[in-house]
């Protein structure tokens, strides 16, 4: 659901019932859809005026799926950025942002009343070119470093996203959310990026994108939360061409936006021309 229809979609429950029927039903089963995001990173954006009408959506929405009797088979849920955290580092010390509490603290329990997951876009590539000069690359991209280590915690991270992720983790403990998992809706590096934008090259974003496939393929959870195993959606399939702003914006894709290939991370079936061919090992 667009961001442009969350107010739609919270005012008329039949708008809402018509777009999952439109939208989800009618795809169903042949195609397999595990969920529906209400919006993308609305908490935190530039529109203030969707922040109170979010969970209504979601509500309506998540009544559209019960009427329809697929709400078990597709989760209800919202994408976060990091816009809604403050003090993230060490990530022990991260909470929510006051201006949102009043509004994350109901969507929080509805999603928890309905089993649904807390969703946090992720990007250890923009906390990286926010602040070069004291952050290691090889933190931000899977690769041997000396790390940090969480007092509070008493845990050593040897990447950022784990960091990132138990950030949130220890936000949603601190609002009282202490089994809600988490997934990662959006995390990947730019293969371009203008002068001003450190570590977006393609080499950058391969050695990321391949390393992230290789920590997926471990099974493992994050150093808070070992036994939640990690789950995460590589942002993305292919470059956006026409998309505005700084040009890593459009340059996140594996694919170039013509269908050629912009990398290989070693997924199989990905034909990378002259570039060599990847396995993935997993210690």
């Amino acid at each position: 659901v667009t961001n442009g229809q969350l107010q739609d979609m919270s005012s008329n429950a039949d708008k809402a019932l018509n777009w999952v029927k439109e939208n989800v039903q009618a795809f169903l089963p042949e195609t397999r859809i595990r969920g529906i995001a209400i919006g993308n990173e609305v908490l935190g954006g530039s529109n203030t005026a969707l922040y109170g009408v979010l969970l209504d959506a979601a509500k309506n929405i998540y009544n559209a799926t019960k009427k329809l009797h697929i709400d078990k088979l597709i989760q209800i849920t919202t994408s976060n950025s990091y816009a809604v955290f403050q003090d993230s580092y060490p990530p022990s010390s991260c909470k929510f942002k006051d201006d949102f509490k009043q509004y994350m603290k109901p969507l929080l329990e509805f999603f928890q009343q309905i089993g649904s997951p807390f969703c946090l876009n992720a990007y250890p590539s923009l906390t990286y070119a926010g602040d070069p000069a004291n952050i290691d690359i090889n933190y931000a991209l899977f690769q041997p470093n000396k790390g940090i280590d969480d007092p509070k915690f008493k845990l050593h991270y040897d990447n950022l996203l784990d960091a990132q992720i138990d950030a949130a983790y220890a936000a949603l403990e601190d609002a009282g959310f202490h089994k809600m998992e988490i997934i990662v809706t959006e995390t990947g590096w730019a293969s371009a990026g203008d002068q001003n934008e450190a570590g977006a090259n393609v080499t950058n974003a391969r050695t990321y994108n391949y390393n992230l496939r290789k920590r997926l393929a471990k099974k493992k959870g994050t150093p808070h939360r070992p036994k939640n195993v990690l789950k995460a959606y590589i942002f993305a399939i292919f470059n956006e061409d026409s998309k505005v702003g700084p040009t890593s914006e459009r340059n996140y894709g594996l694919f170039k936006a013509d269908g050629s290939i912009s990398y290989n991370i070693g997924f199989h079936g990905l034909n990378a021309g002259d570039s060599s061919h990847l396995s993935i090992k997993v210690s």
